[in-house]
């Protein structure tokens, strides 16, 4: 990481955007090659089923935004992106989906990301406790609003009920 904090803008950013392109679009065939070689089991006869039909139709329509909108995630790139390729989206609306969502990503990776990520490590070499700390309070955060989120939903849900 440091190699590319050291590099001028430009070419940080397009090492970034050329290591997630190389990175989603291997996932990408890794899910084509995955449900082409389950297409030769005997459970290959499930992906003629309606319902697979129709969440091909599906990812057809949304998958390329679902392509984009997952680059502002973390840990559901590759996940959208394996799914991409099992269900076969066509390269013609997969790619310009995954140069989108790289070149966000590489912006944000090169701007926000690499200065964000300085600064922790910088804390943690000053401070290993306060790092820790850090990150437990974030994990602490996303709990807290997780379980106020699924709270709300239950009482919705029970009103509805009712």
């Amino acid at each position: 990481m440091d190699q590319i904090m050291s590099l001028p803008f430009g070419v940080a950013l397009a090492a970034l955007f050329a290591i997630v392109m190389i990175r989603v679009n291997v996932t990408y065939w890794l899910g084509r090659g995955a449900i082409a070689g389950f297409a030769h089991t005997r459970f290959g006869a499930s992906l003629q089923r309606p319902r697979a039909a129709q969440a091909q139709a599906l990812i057809q329509r949304w998958g390329p935004y679902a392509v984009v909108l997952s680059f502002l995630t973390i840990g559901l790139q590759t996940a959208v992106n394996l799914a991409a390729g099992a269900a076969r989206m066509p390269l013609r609306r997969y790619l310009p989906a995954a140069v989108g969502g790289s070149i966000i990503w590489a912006l944000l990776y090169a701007t926000i990301g690499l200065a964000a990520l300085e600064a922790w490590l910088a804390v943690a070499a000053a401070s290993p406790a306060g790092a820790g700390l850090s990150v437990l309070a974030v994990i602490a955060v996303i709990v807290w609003v997780v379980v106020a989120r699924r709270r709300r939903s239950a009482a919705k849900s029970a009103d509805t009920v009712v």
